[in-house]
């Protein structure tokens, strides 16, 4: 056995298992070390991928050639794309997962990459000289060598989890945490602080009554996570369910605040705002009735339901005296109670774009430890951070994406720049292009980049090529053809829109909000044909980018415009060029933070917080423009 190697990941969450995989399809010897081999990428929290913003991320993951649109399409028992009411550039994909198929699933991604080794253990400690890290050192006294280092240790360093009064040190359930890490760091001049995570309840599916509960049942498209066509799931797609709290039960939970970690002093750490516990929003919402909850099932089989919107650190008899109020959990058997965790983090200001940190050379941090929340954010980071370690072993350019290019771009600029004062969600708006960033086309944004990298294969970049073809043709021929009022009257009548007086070229018809390519084949035998010779695995994406293209056409120009004018400024390089803490013409505040973050661009200058647009200007002008 080997204890050589070029990359060690530690950690196999989501941002360690992308991570692993991208720096060893590259090419570089890598070695992913867990503290157990069977909870690889296990969904620590709810059983599901997606969301709001953050679908868009795994869909830039699968475009860039990374693997959790491809697993999460395998593992799917539901599928949604959410805000289908609203226009595209908010359309977001949802998956509820079988959680042990996507370990499962992910188990055997990581075994089966060429160049990646899995060993398990715990970490304890980092080998540095000469400010570069150059191995790690392990639980089991092992010693391994290495010329990167990517931490993605989640919520386990020094994690502290929290039911009522009672606490256990762990970073998950039934797991040890990791200690020794942090003081490591910390003691080389790293600035750590403690982040709050928490959980709900796991209940008996067999003791709910589904007849007091509204069924949310998935899509059943052609919508899906990877740009894979034949990658599907097999399992049987199961339902949702939502049910409310009431005022019972928000009385049961206000009587035992007391016993709220959250609320007696026991945690003091900052928890995520926009995914609140069930305590904190009663007490933060206070003039609500009621709230939505969600119950979610955990598999194609299992019984066990994770009931979102529950997060809650309330000693575990509260939580069930709580629940019991509501109609359909009123006999509700509760397999584990929910629970919060403490965990350290640190400033994400630390690290450079490629998500070296800038204290110590090849040293990588990404995921919960830059202070993020949720497994999509973690996703994104791991795969930046697997492809820069790669890129710096072997002298590439550095990988970094540009806030129009992705929301990983948005996401890690966000942090580099701006820090966090809480675990940082994704949102779509927090990305100003975001109608740039659509999750219908990631993949003509990224794939060739990723292919021309080595991340993406040929298969991929094959099937972008063709994609993109398919839609110029059918964009061309929308344009040459005129269509007269005798064709489609009838169809538009029936679909609410103004009938023709004169002819008009097919592509000005389908700008009508009503029209739609598909619903005019019925009336118009040539796009009909022409949508038939498109592939049939690939039909209705390529029609449904297409209709994009021609709806949001001037939206889409005009942004573009935009960012082209504000990317002149990310061009500007001025990492170096100042003594900041001397240019008396800047604020104190504004000198303290421009050295403290010393950005790489004027682009990047302009987003730190308290950084006005005279400062900028004098940058400017030092510089001769």
């Amino acid at each position: 056995m080997r204890l050589d190697y070029d990359v060690i990941v530690i950690g196999a969450g989501h941002a360690g298992c992308e991570a692993a995989c991208a720096s060893a399809r590259l090419g570089s010897c890598t070695l992913l070390i867990t503290i157990d081999m069977n909870k690889i990428a296990q969904m620590s929290c709810n059983p599901a991928v997606g969301g709001i913003a953050k679908g868009q991320i795994v869909r830039e993951i699968d475009a860039l050639g990374g693997r959790m649109g491809i697993v999460t399409d395998r593992a799917s028992i539901q599928f949604r794309l959410l805000n289908r009411s609203k226009g595209p550039a908010m359309w977001s994909p949802r998956s509820q997962c079988d959680r042990m198929r996507f370990m499962a699933e992910w188990r055997a991604v990581v075994e089966n990459e060429p160049n990646l080794y899995l060993w398990q253990d715990n970490v304890t400690g980092l080998v540095i000289e000469d400010g570069a890290v150059r191995g790690v050192t392990t639980a089991l006294g092992v010693h391994f060598s290495c010329r990167a280092v990517i931490l993605t240790a989640g919520t386990f360093l020094n994690g502290l989890m929290h039911v009522g009064r009672v606490q256990t040190p762990g970073g998950r359930v039934s797991e040890p945490p990791a200690h020794g890490l942090t003081e490591q760091l910390v003691s080389l001049g790293f600035r750590s602080d403690r982040m709050k995570t928490g959980t709900p309840v796991r209940i008996d599916g067999r003791t709910i009554d589904r007849s007091q509960a509204i069924e949310q049942p998935g899509d059943n498209d052609f919508h899906h996570f990877s740009y894979l066509p034949d990658v599907r799931s097999s399992l049987r797609q199961r339902s949702c369910w939502i049910v409310y709290t009431n005022e019972q039960v928000h009385q049961v939970l206000h009587d035992s605040l007391d016993d709220s970690p959250l609320y007696n002093g026991q945690i003091t750490s900052v928890g995520p705002r926009y995914c609140p516990s069930i305590e904190t929003k009663i007490v933060t919402f206070a003039d609500k009735d009621s709230h939505q909850l969600f119950i979610e099932p955990e598999g194609e089989t299992t019984n066990e339901c994770y009931l979102n919107g529950f997060s809650s650190s309330l000693p575990w008899d509260v939580q069930i005296a709580a629940l019991s109020h509501i109609p359909a959990l009123a006999n509700a058997h509760i397999y584990r109670p929910g629970y919060a965790i403490e965990y350290d983090f640190f400033d994400p200001t630390q690290l450079k774009h490629t998500l070296e940190t800038k204290l110590v050379k090849g040293l990588f941090f990404a995921g919960q430890v830059n202070g993020t929340t949720g497994y999509e954010e973690a996703a994104g980071q791991g795969l930046v951070a697997g492809v820069n370690a790669h890129q710096q072993l072997i002298g590439g350019e550095p990988f970094v994406l540009e806030r129009d290019e992705a929301y990983i771009g948005v996401l890690i600029d966000d942090l580099v720049t701006k820090g966090v004062d809480e675990p940082y969600r994704m949102f779509t708006s927090r990305a100003e292009h975001r109608i740039l960033l659509r999750q219908d086309d990631a993949d003509m944004r990224l794939t060739e980049r990723a292919y021309r990298l080595g991340l993406a294969t040929q298969e991929r970049y094959d099937l972008l090529c063709s994609k993109r073809d398919a839609i110029e043709h059918l964009l061309g021929y929308m344009s040459e053809t005129t269509v007269h009022p005798d064709e489609v009257n009838a169809t538009l009548e029936t679909l609410g829109s103004q009938p023709l007086r004169q002819g008009q070229k097919l592509y000005d018809l389908v700008l009508r909000p009503q029209v739609g390519i598909m619903q005019l084949c019925g009336c118009l035998p040539g796009l009909k044909d022409r949508v038939g010779e498109l592939s049939p695995a690939r039909r209705e994406e390529i029609v449904e980018a297409a209709e994009i293209r021609i709806k949001y056409k001037g939206y889409i120009e005009r942004e573009q415009l935009v960012a082209d004018k504000l990317q002149r400024l990310e061009r500007v390089r001025i990492k170096g060029k100042f003594d900041y803490l001397s240019i008396h013409q800047i604020s104190t505040e504004g000198r303290q933070k421009l050295a403290a973050i010393d950005p790489e661009t004027i682009g990047q200058a302009s987003r730190i917080p308290g950084i006005s647009p005279s400062d900028i200007n004098i940058l400017l002008l030092l510089l001769g423009r």
